[in-house]
């Protein structure tokens, strides 16, 4: 079903005021307002703020209480382990808590539980393996939150347990020593949105603080918080939270501490990624490059690796482990593409995806650490959730599913009202996962089915495009695109802007590009002004494009392309339409009121 184009209306009288009050050019006062950011101070937070803006660590629910106790395991000699989980928003929260506690000389060890075996968060069988072990102290990080039985068992076992994580609560708490959670019940953080990676960076810095009895704290501690402040960044972009706030600060200003800090593993996946000839990292290269490669190694069962990547010193050993993630996040790539072409074929047999309401797919082929990037590819796809289960008859284990969301539907909220049909569930409103008995994927397809039916609107069901305005190719100049990136970092809740071209053409035909010809570069002429494109995921419009010369529509974000030390400003292509539809269409209409905001197409390039 094609995409709706909604070119965003815009008051042009607080375009005016945000222009003139804050400072900024036309360009970005348009963008800033059609982000709500209107007020002079909130204006410069988003745009200025710094690493002195971030608040104090001990406002965060249960962060004074967890560092007394850490401080204290440490300074009497006790075991300690960080308990970490399997994806890069785990891995990172582990490194930088590891990173904390190697800083003050603690006997301390992680653990990661196996993807295929164990399954995500604590489990009883090793916390039993760690109290055999002699460890005292459990400190889990991006995770546990949800574990109330295994809370009792550590108790049991007589272990001390302090739980930090950012997930979804259970029905009730588990009941640990002390909970770290933005969102902890009774409390009032301001800011709820940290990853697991942002919570632990917000540990360490109150313990480094309570180490150095001051809040300036010792050189090695200081050094220890900036290279944790890369992975703060990392983790916080891989695990796609709302890059607002206090994830904004973590981003903006983590990723040079990564570049510079991040360690020899770190180096060594930049210029695997082609990355460490830039000049700086940003979000996107995290996203799409990074992240990627640290999540393989969790989603094919060797998060380990992963984590021993990110705390290593040893550089032999560092490019070793990174040589082997960028061979692991290549099969990882395989059999995506494989999956995806699996599950898009089931699709079509099994549902219509354009009326059905949500997808159930299952099969006992696909990998079960591969699911949910697939689950998420679909999703965009057909702009429907969908479920993906990596059944486990022959072995007669549960299956294990992986959910993915559309914007605006808690898909979790669905799952869960279907979960006396699971083993297990849990997640948060735009991803999930189950685990689930073969005999009962049936009976869990259609009632799931029946529960977003009854829950995602039919304006949902649409897939929308969200245009910031209107542009000419020849005002897509380097100077404008950088103007632009003024409001980076962006990802999620703040999205790279989106504008709209008309009546462009192909100066030549589209080619595909990129590992397994997934892309599309193409290069756009209007009006004899020239661009280059890309199209990421767009190799099924090379047969669907108008030929050289027949005019069509663009959707498209403006990017910076860094190549050999020349910047060139190019577009990444969303989206296109026929020349013979108007854009316009999809506008709202106008409102009536005399004092209403005008919407118009905002051009906001000459």
């Amino acid at each position: 079903m094609p995409k709706r184009w909604h070119i965003q209306p815009h008051d042009r009288a607080a375009v005016a005021e945000v222009e003139r009050s804050a400072g900024v050019s036309p360009i970005v006062a348009r963008l800033l307002a059609a982000r709500g950011l209107t007020d002079r101070a909130a204006i410069h937070t988003f745009l200025a703020g710094t690493m002195a803006d971030l608040r104090d660590p001990d406002l965060l629910p249960g962060v004074s209480a967890a560092a007394d106790r850490i401080l204290a395991a440490v300074r009497s000699g006790r075991r300690i382990v960080v308990y970490g989980d399997y994806d890069a928003d785990g891995m990172c929260a582990t490194a930088i808590l590891m990173g904390c506690l190697e800083a003050l000389d603690a006997d301390a060890a992680w653990y990661v539980p196996d993807r295929l075996e164990e399954g995500y968060g604590l489990n009883t069988q090793a916390l039993s393996t760690l109290a055999a072990r002699g460890v005292n102290l459990v400190v889990t990080v991006d995770c546990g939150i949800a574990s109330v039985a295994e809370a009792r068992h550590a108790r049991d076992l007589g272990l001390e347990l302090v739980i930090t994580d950012h997930h979804t609560f259970a029905d009730t708490l588990p009941a640990a020593d002390v909970l770290v959670h933005p969102r902890l019940p009774g409390t009032a953080y301001p800011f709820g949105e940290l990853c697991g990676a942002g919570v632990a960076f917000k540990l360490a810095w109150a313990i480094a603080t309570r180490a150095s009895g001051a809040r300036q704290v010792t050189p090695r501690l200081r050094e220890m918080l900036l290279k944790g402040m890369g992975f703060a960044a990392m983790g916080t972009v891989a695990d796609v939270v709302p890059l607002l706030d206090e994830n904004r600060i973590f981003v903006k200003h983590g990723l040079e501490c990564l570049r510079k800090r991040g360690g020899p593993g770190i180096a060594r996946l930049l210029e695997l990624a082609k990355l460490d000839g830039k000049s700086r990292l940003d979000s996107e290269d995290v996203a799409f490059r990074l992240a990627p490669r640290l999540n393989a190694a969790g989603r094919l069962g060797q998060a380990a690796c992963g984590i021993e990547l990110l705390t290593t010193t040893d550089e032999a050993r560092a490019v070793s482990l990174a040589n082997y993630l960028h061979e692991l996040n290549g099969r990882r790539e395989t059999e995506e593409r494989s999956m995806l072409l699996s599950a898009t074929k089931q699709a079509h047999e099994r549902f219509d995806p354009d009326r059905d309401a949500a997808l159930v797919l299952a099969d006992p082929t696909w990998h079960p650490g591969v699911i949910g990037i697939v689950a998420g590819r679909l999703a965009e796809r057909f702009h429907r959730p969908v479920v993906m289960i990596a059944r486990d008859a022959l072995q007669g284990r549960p299956g294990t599913g992986s959910a993915r969301s559309v914007p605006g539907f808690d898909v979790h909220a669905a799952i869960v009202a279907c979960r006396d049909l699971l083993v297990t569930c849990g997640g948060h409103a735009a991803a999930a996962g189950l685990r689930i008995e073969d005999a009962r994927i049936d009976g869990f397809r259609e009632r799931f089915c029946a529960e977003v039916a009854a829950r995602l609107p039919e304006r949902l069901r649409r897939a929308q495009i969200a245009i910031d305005g209107e542009a000419t190719l020849a005002g897509l100049t380097l100077d404008t695109v950088e103007q632009m990136e003024r409001l980076a970092p962006f990802g999620q809740a703040n999205r790279r802007p989106v504008l709209c071209a008309t009546s462009v053409s192909l100066a030549e035909p589209a080619r595909t590009i990129g590992g397994g010809a997934r892309h599309l570069a193409m290069h756009l002429v209007q009006h004899g002004a020239q661009v280059r494109g890309v199209a990421f995921g767009g190799a099924e419009w090379l047969d669907h494009l108008p030929p050289p010369g027949q005019p069509f529509h663009v959707a498209f974000k403006p990017k910076i392309n860094e190549f050999r030390g020349r910047r060139t400003a190019e577009m990444e292509v969303v989206d296109w339409r026929p020349a013979g539809l108007d854009v316009t269409l999809d506008v709202p209409a106008l409102v009536a009121a005399s004092d209403a905001p005008t919407p118009s197409v905002a051009v906001v390039l000459p």
